[in-house]
């Protein structure tokens, strides 16, 4: 796989992530809801490590490095998916701040759009609020009005953001592989 190239697993695993993310938010029973975030969980996380390769190969450190904290979260939030929403704030408290920590070091660098940066921040502050509220003590689940529920649209357009940054570079790689141009030599053409 060529280091300009991301996995094409990598945005479905996105997609999935998000669609059942936001799904299980609205499931009809906490079964439904515990299997549907299951899977989510699952696909991020699956995403997550396969931009840490990809991000790794080009040399991309401090935005590999928030993926790993990101998959940390990820894993903690999905560890509760099976749990009553009571029983799983602690490791979501926890898997949130792990969360808008990653989405800060992955929006540091002026590696992604400006805008998907910005809304990663955003994210960011809206999860890190939920997080030290409910490690303050407060009672919040994964469901709690106003946060952490509306940060979620904050971070599925930021895993939109993401998808759109991987399926450009894809087309780039492509398109360079097929002219011979290397990437930054084709960057420069543009």
């Amino acid at each position: 796989m060529n280091e300009a190239r991301p996995s094409p697993i990598a945005p479905v695993c996105l997609v999935i992530g998000a669609v059942l993310g936001l799904g299980g938010s609205f499931a009809p029973s906490a079964s439904v809801r515990g299997l549907v975030w299951g899977i989510d969980g699952v696909a991020l996380v699956i995403a997550a490590a396969l931009l840490v390769v990809h991000f790794l190969r080009r040399g991309e450190d401090t935005v590999v490095a928030g993926f790993l904290v990101f998959i940390a979260g990820q894993t903690l939030v999905t560890s509760g998916s099976g749990l009553s929403l009571e029983a799983s704030e602690a490791s979501f408290g926890v898997g949130a701040g792990l969360w808008a920590a990653g989405l800060l070091l992955i929006s540091a660098p002026n590696v992604m759009p400006k805008a998907v940066r910005a809304i990663g921040c955003v994210a960011a502050l809206l999860l890190a609020a939920t997080a030290l509220q409910i490690l303050a003590g407060r009672s919040l689940t994964p469901l709690s009005e106003p946060l952490p529920f509306f940060a979620y649209p904050f971070l599925v357009l930021t895993f939109a953001g993401w998808i759109w940054t991987l399926l450009k570079q894809d087309r780039e790689g492509q398109r360079a592989a097929e002219t011979g141009v290397e990437k930054d030599e084709w960057s420069d053409r543009l």
